[in-house]
Protein backbone atom coordinates (compact mmCIF):
# COMPACT_ATOMS: atom_id res chain seq x y z
CA UNK A 1 0.00 0.00 0.00
CA UNK A 2 1.46 3.41 -1.40
CA UNK A 3 2.40 5.90 1.62
CA UNK A 4 1.90 9.43 2.22
CA UNK A 5 2.10 12.21 4.36
CA UNK A 6 1.46 16.05 4.94
CA UNK A 7 4.94 18.00 6.20
CA UNK A 8 4.43 20.90 8.27
CA UNK A 9 5.01 22.67 11.25
CA UNK A 10 2.61 22.74 13.29
CA UNK A 11 0.74 20.06 11.10
CA UNK A 12 -1.97 17.95 13.68
CA UNK A 13 -4.36 20.50 13.14
CA UNK A 14 -4.44 19.04 9.13
CA UNK A 15 -7.53 17.75 7.62
CA UNK A 16 -5.36 16.57 4.60
CA UNK A 17 -5.45 13.13 5.97
CA UNK A 18 -9.06 12.59 6.13
CA UNK A 19 -9.26 13.82 2.57
CA UNK A 20 -7.22 12.22 0.92
CA UNK A 21 -8.19 8.72 2.87
CA UNK A 22 -12.13 10.10 1.41
CA UNK A 23 -10.64 10.56 -1.93
CA UNK A 24 -8.95 6.89 -1.77
CA UNK A 25 -12.03 5.29 -0.49
CA UNK A 26 -14.16 6.67 -3.70
CA UNK A 27 -12.04 6.00 -6.41
CA UNK A 28 -10.94 2.22 -4.60
CA UNK A 29 -7.80 3.14 -3.94
CA UNK A 30 -5.82 1.75 -0.91
CA UNK A 31 -3.14 4.08 0.39
CA UNK A 32 -1.42 5.03 3.98
CA UNK A 33 -1.75 9.00 4.76
CA UNK A 34 -0.16 10.61 7.81
CA UNK A 35 0.69 14.14 9.56
CA UNK A 36 4.61 14.34 9.91
CA UNK A 37 5.80 17.49 12.30
CA UNK A 38 8.87 19.36 11.17
CA UNK A 39 10.08 21.99 12.03
CA UNK A 40 12.07 24.00 9.14
CA UNK A 41 15.82 23.05 10.64
CA UNK A 42 14.58 19.15 11.13
CA UNK A 43 12.53 19.22 7.40
CA UNK A 44 15.33 17.27 5.24
CA UNK A 45 15.94 14.35 7.69
CA UNK A 46 12.55 13.71 8.02
CA UNK A 47 11.47 13.83 4.00
CA UNK A 48 14.28 11.69 3.96
CA UNK A 49 13.08 9.32 6.69
CA UNK A 50 9.87 9.44 4.79
CA UNK A 51 11.31 8.42 1.49
CA UNK A 52 13.59 5.55 3.12
CA UNK A 53 9.96 3.79 4.50
CA UNK A 54 8.79 3.83 1.30
CA UNK A 55 7.29 7.43 0.72
CA UNK A 56 5.62 7.71 -2.34
CA UNK A 57 4.36 11.88 -2.15
CA UNK A 58 3.74 14.60 0.26
CA UNK A 59 2.03 17.28 0.94
CA UNK A 60 3.79 20.49 2.29
CA UNK A 61 2.40 23.22 4.40
CA UNK A 62 3.60 26.49 6.35
CA UNK A 63 6.47 26.62 7.11
CA UNK A 64 8.31 24.64 4.72
CA UNK A 65 6.79 25.56 1.22
CA UNK A 66 9.89 27.74 0.00
CA UNK A 67 11.93 24.88 1.29
CA UNK A 68 10.43 21.71 -0.45
CA UNK A 69 10.91 24.21 -3.74
CA UNK A 70 14.88 24.15 -2.90
CA UNK A 71 14.93 20.26 -1.86
CA UNK A 72 13.30 18.87 -5.55
CA UNK A 73 15.02 17.51 -7.69
CA UNK A 74 13.02 18.86 -10.67
CA UNK A 75 9.85 21.13 -10.89
CA UNK A 76 7.24 22.01 -12.63
CA UNK A 77 6.37 25.41 -14.37
CA UNK A 78 3.94 26.41 -11.61
CA UNK A 79 6.07 25.81 -8.72
CA UNK A 80 9.21 27.34 -10.60
CA UNK A 81 6.64 30.55 -11.08
CA UNK A 82 6.11 30.42 -6.89
CA UNK A 83 9.16 29.71 -6.07
CA UNK A 84 7.61 27.18 -3.63
CA UNK A 85 6.19 23.51 -3.44
CA UNK A 86 3.10 21.71 -1.67
CA UNK A 87 3.72 18.53 -3.81
CA UNK A 88 6.47 16.10 -3.32
CA UNK A 89 6.10 12.98 -5.79
CA UNK A 90 8.88 10.47 -5.58
CA UNK A 91 9.90 9.02 -9.21
CA UNK A 92 13.52 7.54 -9.56
CA UNK A 93 14.80 7.66 -6.03
CA UNK A 94 14.25 11.80 -6.52
CA UNK A 95 11.56 14.49 -5.18
CA UNK A 96 9.73 16.36 -7.91
CA UNK A 97 8.06 19.09 -6.84
CA UNK A 98 4.91 20.98 -7.89
CA UNK A 99 2.58 23.40 -6.82
CA UNK A 100 -1.29 23.18 -7.13
CA UNK A 101 -2.19 25.83 -4.19
CA UNK A 102 -3.12 28.45 -6.44
CA UNK A 103 -5.15 25.96 -9.42
CA UNK A 104 -7.03 24.97 -5.96
CA UNK A 105 -7.85 28.19 -4.94
CA UNK A 106 -9.48 29.73 -8.08
CA UNK A 107 -11.27 26.56 -8.40
CA UNK A 108 -12.87 26.96 -5.50
CA UNK A 109 -13.55 30.63 -6.03
CA UNK A 110 -14.25 30.39 -9.25
CA UNK A 111 -16.50 26.93 -8.99
CA UNK A 112 -17.72 26.58 -5.71
CA UNK A 113 -18.35 30.10 -5.08
CA UNK A 114 -19.01 31.17 -8.41
CA UNK A 115 -16.55 34.16 -8.36
CA UNK A 116 -15.40 36.01 -11.29
CA UNK A 117 -11.97 37.19 -10.80
CA UNK A 118 -11.22 38.75 -13.79
CA UNK A 119 -10.72 42.72 -13.41
CA UNK A 120 -10.52 42.51 -9.36
CA UNK A 121 -8.13 45.00 -8.15
CA UNK A 122 -6.72 42.17 -5.60
CA UNK A 123 -4.40 42.74 -2.35
CA UNK A 124 -2.57 39.96 -1.55
CA UNK A 125 -1.62 39.93 2.45
CA UNK A 126 2.03 38.27 3.25
CA UNK A 127 4.93 36.85 0.75
CA UNK A 128 6.01 33.37 1.83
CA UNK A 129 5.12 29.79 0.56
CA UNK A 130 1.31 30.29 0.63
CA UNK A 131 1.47 33.78 -1.24
CA UNK A 132 3.84 32.68 -3.70
CA UNK A 133 1.75 29.41 -4.37
CA UNK A 134 -2.26 31.48 -5.10
CA UNK A 135 0.12 34.99 -6.81
CA UNK A 136 0.50 33.22 -10.35
CA UNK A 137 -2.51 31.71 -10.78
CA UNK A 138 -4.47 34.51 -9.67
CA UNK A 139 -2.47 36.43 -12.81
CA UNK A 140 -3.58 33.95 -14.75
CA UNK A 141 -7.00 33.97 -13.39
CA UNK A 142 -7.80 37.67 -15.04
CA UNK A 143 -7.15 40.05 -12.16
CA UNK A 144 -6.40 43.52 -12.60
CA UNK A 145 -3.65 44.84 -10.79
CA UNK A 146 -2.36 42.75 -8.00
CA UNK A 147 -0.36 44.36 -4.43
CA UNK A 148 1.64 42.71 -2.48
CA UNK A 149 2.22 43.66 1.11
CA UNK A 150 4.35 42.11 3.49
CA UNK A 151 6.04 43.14 6.74
CA UNK A 152 9.41 42.63 5.50
CA UNK A 153 9.12 44.62 1.96
CA UNK A 154 12.49 42.48 0.88
CA UNK A 155 10.14 39.34 0.60
CA UNK A 156 7.57 40.89 -1.45
CA UNK A 157 10.03 42.79 -4.07
CA UNK A 158 11.40 39.47 -4.32
CA UNK A 159 7.41 37.95 -5.07
CA UNK A 160 7.04 40.63 -7.26
CA UNK A 161 9.73 40.20 -9.18
CA UNK A 162 9.49 36.59 -9.91
CA UNK A 163 6.12 37.56 -11.11
CA UNK A 164 8.11 39.19 -13.78
CA UNK A 165 4.54 41.54 -14.88
CA UNK A 166 5.56 44.93 -13.27
CA UNK A 167 2.82 46.47 -14.41
CA UNK A 168 0.45 44.86 -12.48
CA UNK A 169 2.18 43.64 -9.89
CA UNK A 170 2.97 46.33 -6.84
CA UNK A 171 4.69 45.61 -3.98
CA UNK A 172 4.59 47.26 -0.69
CA UNK A 173 5.53 47.79 2.40
CA UNK A 174 2.44 46.53 5.36
CA UNK A 175 2.91 50.28 6.45
CA UNK A 176 1.13 51.34 3.45
CA UNK A 177 -2.13 49.62 3.63
CA UNK A 178 -4.13 53.09 4.66
CA UNK A 179 -3.18 54.92 1.54
CA UNK A 180 -3.93 52.13 -1.19
CA UNK A 181 -7.94 52.49 -1.00
CA UNK A 182 -10.63 50.35 -1.51
CA UNK A 183 -10.09 46.22 -3.22
CA UNK A 184 -12.14 44.17 -4.71
CA UNK A 185 -10.73 41.07 -3.59
CA UNK A 186 -8.46 40.81 -0.40
CA UNK A 187 -6.43 37.05 -0.20
CA UNK A 188 -4.84 36.24 3.36
CA UNK A 189 -1.83 34.56 2.90
CA UNK A 190 -0.15 34.97 6.53
CA UNK A 191 0.12 32.73 9.31
CA UNK A 192 -1.11 35.09 11.79
CA UNK A 193 -4.41 33.72 12.66
CA UNK A 194 -2.67 30.68 13.93
CA UNK A 195 -1.19 33.02 16.93
CA UNK A 196 -4.97 34.61 17.53
CA UNK A 197 -3.88 38.17 15.94
CA UNK A 198 -3.63 39.54 12.56
CA UNK A 199 -1.61 42.89 11.61
CA UNK A 200 -3.71 46.30 11.78
CA UNK A 201 -5.69 46.11 8.95
CA UNK A 202 -7.65 49.41 8.05
CA UNK A 203 -11.38 49.53 7.43
CA UNK A 204 -10.34 51.01 3.79
CA UNK A 205 -9.53 48.02 2.63
CA UNK A 206 -13.15 46.78 1.84
CA UNK A 207 -16.08 47.96 0.01
CA UNK A 208 -19.91 46.95 -0.04
CA UNK A 209 -18.72 44.10 -2.73
CA UNK A 210 -15.17 43.58 -1.99
CA UNK A 211 -14.75 39.38 -1.08
CA UNK A 212 -12.19 38.47 1.90
CA UNK A 213 -10.33 35.24 1.34
CA UNK A 214 -8.40 33.57 4.06
CA UNK A 215 -6.27 30.56 2.98
CA UNK A 216 -6.06 29.03 5.96
CA UNK A 217 -9.09 27.25 7.69
CA UNK A 218 -11.14 26.17 10.71
CA UNK A 219 -9.74 28.38 14.17
CA UNK A 220 -6.87 29.88 12.32
CA UNK A 221 -8.87 31.80 10.23
CA UNK A 222 -11.36 32.86 12.98
CA UNK A 223 -9.40 36.26 13.18
CA UNK A 224 -9.40 37.49 9.70
CA UNK A 225 -13.05 36.45 9.25
CA UNK A 226 -13.90 37.82 11.85
CA UNK A 227 -12.08 40.98 10.56
CA UNK A 228 -14.02 41.16 7.03
CA UNK A 229 -17.14 40.59 8.43
CA UNK A 230 -17.15 43.33 10.87
CA UNK A 231 -16.01 45.61 8.62
CA UNK A 232 -18.62 45.07 5.43
CA UNK A 233 -17.59 42.46 2.90
CA UNK A 234 -19.58 41.20 0.83
CA UNK A 235 -18.65 37.57 1.38
CA UNK A 236 -15.52 35.79 3.30
CA UNK A 237 -14.46 32.70 2.64
CA UNK A 238 -12.00 30.62 4.49
CA UNK A 239 -9.16 28.34 2.85
CA UNK A 240 -10.95 24.90 3.24
CA UNK A 241 -12.42 24.60 -0.28
CA UNK A 242 -8.94 25.51 -1.56
CA UNK A 243 -7.45 23.07 0.33
CA UNK A 244 -9.81 19.99 -0.60
CA UNK A 245 -9.23 21.36 -4.52
CA UNK A 246 -5.47 21.33 -4.29
CA UNK A 247 -5.68 18.09 -2.64
CA UNK A 248 -7.88 16.58 -5.32
CA UNK A 249 -5.21 18.05 -7.91
CA UNK A 250 -1.94 16.09 -5.55
CA UNK A 251 -4.25 13.19 -5.38
CA UNK A 252 -4.69 13.20 -9.18
CA UNK A 253 -0.38 13.83 -10.24
CA UNK A 254 -0.02 10.71 -7.30
CA UNK A 255 -2.49 8.26 -8.85
CA UNK A 256 -3.61 9.31 -12.10
CA UNK A 257 -7.10 10.62 -11.63
CA UNK A 258 -8.84 13.38 -10.04
CA UNK A 259 -11.05 12.47 -7.23
CA UNK A 260 -14.78 14.50 -7.02
CA UNK A 261 -14.56 16.92 -4.17
CA UNK A 262 -18.21 17.47 -3.50
CA UNK A 263 -18.78 14.12 -1.77
CA UNK A 264 -15.22 15.33 0.56
CA UNK A 265 -17.09 18.11 1.90
CA UNK A 266 -19.84 16.53 3.33
CA UNK A 267 -17.45 13.78 5.59
CA UNK A 268 -15.85 17.44 7.16
CA UNK A 269 -15.78 18.33 10.64
CA UNK A 270 -19.37 20.61 11.00
CA UNK A 271 -17.44 23.04 13.20
CA UNK A 272 -14.59 23.56 9.70
CA UNK A 273 -17.12 23.65 7.32
CA UNK A 274 -19.34 26.42 8.41
CA UNK A 275 -16.23 28.58 8.37
CA UNK A 276 -16.23 28.33 4.45
CA UNK A 277 -18.34 30.97 3.73
CA UNK A 278 -20.06 33.90 4.77
CA UNK A 279 -22.48 35.52 2.29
Amino acid sequence: MSKFAVFGHPVAHSLSPRIHLAFGRQLGIGLQYEAIDAPPELFFEALEAFAAAGGAGANITLPLKESAFGLSATTTERARRAGAVNTLARLDGQWHGDNTDGAGLVRDLTGRHQLDLRGRRTLLIGAGGAARGVAPSLLDAGIADLFLVNRTPQRADALADALGEPARVHPRHIGDLRELGEFDLVVNATSAGRGGELPQLPRSLLGMRSVAVDLSYGEAAIPFMAWARAHGAYRAIDGLGMLVEQAAESFALWHGERPQTDEVYAELDARHAALVTAD
